[in-house]
């Protein structure tokens, strides 16, 4: 029980950082200066880059990262390529993650879950939707961690992974740090930074919910 009351009151306090993530990133600024944009760059490279920490804000901290640097807090120009490059980063490392360690745990022909055939089909999957899928998936929380790793253990060739995600990290990137820039100091943004992040993480999240939906549908069809 003690254990679980520690576990809930830690993502409680999760919650309530990435609720309130103006005041947090505002008190990192204020704290640690510029090792603020090296902080930044580790989330973002480790929300990309690592399967173990897709929980990691993603989308909400870029917004406010706009909304600090129009307040000339952070610097536009020195946090914006640092930032697509550490999701780019993030993305090759989990790609070669899977890429290396994904066809060993396909080894054993005869495992109940790790199956050779489940890598035929996520190959196939991703030579014909890969590019899409890498590029897209870069706005679903969550997904987006795994993504780059599933397409490394599929086994899709990295010229064009590579391609598609640096198409994907700079246009999410770009898209959701300027969306901030340019809107996150409108007054009624500022008063309801918290409702806007909400806002975020439920468009983000959303097209996942209509997959979901598409999918039960569609196994209630065809029972």
């Amino acid at each position: 029980m003690e254990i679980s009351g520690h576990i809930a009151d830690g993502l409680i306090y999760s919650f309530n950082i990435f609720l309130h993530l103006d005041k947090t990133l505002g008190a990192v600024i204020q704290n640690y200066g510029a090792w603020t944009y090296l902080i930044l760059f580790l989330i973002i490279f480790c929300e990309t880059g690592l399967v173990v920490t897709p929980i990691l804000p993603g989308d909400s901290l870029l917004f406010a990262v706009g909304t600090f640097a129009a307040m000339r807090y952070l610097d536009m120009h020195r946090i914006w390529p640092l930032l697509v490059l550490a999701a780019i980063l993030g993305d090759n490392v989990n790609y070669a993650v899977g890429h290396y360690i994904g066809p060993k745990v396909f080894h054993y022909d005869n495992s109940r879950i790790f199956r050779k055939e489940y890598l035929v089909k996520t190959h196939n999957f991703y030579e014909k939707y890969g590019g899409k899928a890498i590029i897209l998936c870069k706005y679903v929380p969550i997904v987006r961690t795994f993504a780059p790793f599933v397409a490394g253990v599929g086994a899709m060739t990295y010229p064009r992974f590579l391609l598609f995600n640096v198409i994907g990290g700079f246009t999410w990137v770009t898209l959701i740090a300027f969306s901030g820039y340019f809107f996150g100091n409108i007054p009624v943004i500022r008063s309801n930074f918290s409702f806007v992040v909400l806002a975020i993480i439920f468009v983000s999240i959303l097209p996942a919910i209509i997959e979901y939906i598409r999918h039960r549908r569609s196994s209630k069809s065809a029972a």
